[in-house]
């Protein structure tokens, strides 16, 4: 089978064709035979391992959280800094609009480019990132809208600042005033996920990963440099660490998988999108219907059974 970085630069490269083709007013023949092409090619991205989801997960092209909140919410109002110290480019968040429904929305933040990126820290927070996540969840909360996030990070800026402004604090203080939240949250792990970085805005009642992300305690370089002392066996890594979808699914992590289209949503992120809205929907619909008490209990039960999907299917 072709490498997947192979099959998503000729389907990034047959995109292009076709775009061009439309603009230089091509025949209908000929743009069939262009999109024949890029179905064949398409084809190709299956039985993707555990590295290979990795790439896509970290794609550059991938949609980021403004393209998220763009694609689903309305009226989105940004809110910024913790009210201590500083504003944290890499949590973006706010109040926004779901099919008329009042909501936050917080998620990690990486950039398009070299430069964004650097702006955003590569998507890795800083605490006071995490002060003013957790300084939304209570307004929300306090005014009763539901909480949606959306984890994409490496983890959590490792820098000595960082450190010193009290990282572990801060990440310890959000899982523990998420976990008796009375509101409902609901996490979409869109891109990568990886160790207290992300789940300092993931203790939620519903979390749910596309197809082609990735979860876990740490990267597959951190666990090859750690256990073989030699990051190149990443690959190796991936497969052991359990970090896809399906694997986080049977372990019951998570409560769903949202589909992508072959190659990676960034070929086709308007399905997905649709995808998203439509699990939104549902969530909400049934936590709309259980009263704060309720909504905390069903996420404290989540957490203490969240071994119990695995612990069933191998007494079966």
């Amino acid at each position: 089978m072709a490498e997947i970085r192979d099959i998503d630069l000729k389907l990034t490269g047959i995109e292009e064709e076709i775009r061009e083709a439309e603009k230089a007013g091509a025949s209908l023949e000929e743009l069939d035979d262009l999109h024949a092409e890029y179905d064949l090619t398409a084809e190709a991205a299956v039985d993707l391992t555990a590295h290979d989801k990795i790439y896509l997960a970290r794609n550059v092209r991938r949609p980021k959280i403004d393209d998220y909140i763009q694609a689903l919410f309305q009226d989105f109002f940004v809110q910024r800094g913790d009210l201590l110290n500083k504003e944290d480019a890499s949590i973006l968040g706010g109040i926004a609009t779901f099919h008329g429904m009042p909501v936050t929305v917080i998620g990690h933040r990486k950039g398009r480019n070299l430069e964004e990126n650097l702006k955003y820290n590569f998507g890795m927070p800083e605490p006071e990132g995490y002060r003013k996540a957790l300084r939304l969840m209570k307004q929300a909360e306090k005014f009763g809208r539901p909480i949606i996030t959306f984890i994409d990070t490496p983890g959590a800026y490792p820098g000595l600042d960082a450190e010193e402004h009290g990282q572990s604090q801060a990440i310890s203080m959000n899982l523990a005033e998420m976990s008796a939240l009375k509101v409902p949250v609901i996490s979409i792990v869109t891109g990568e996920g990886s160790s207290g970085g992300a789940l300092a805005i993931g203790v939620a009642n519903s979390v749910y990963m596309l197809e082609n992300a990735v979860y876990s305690v740490l990267s597959p370089e951190g666990f090859a440099t750690i256990l073989w002392k030699d990051s190149s066996k990443a690959p190796e890594a991936s497969e052991l660490m359990k970090l896809t979808a399906n694997d986080l699914y049977d372990f019951g992590v998570i409560d769903g998988i949202i589909s992508e289209p072959k190659g990676g949503m960034h070929h086709n992120p308007t399905v997905v999108y649709n995808e998203i809205d439509e699990v939104l929907t549902k969530e909400l619909k049934k936590f709309r219907k259980m009263s704060g008490a309720e909504v905390a209990k069903q996420r404290y039960i989540k957490f203490r059974n969240i071994d119990q999907r695995e612990l069933k299917k191998n007494e079966e």
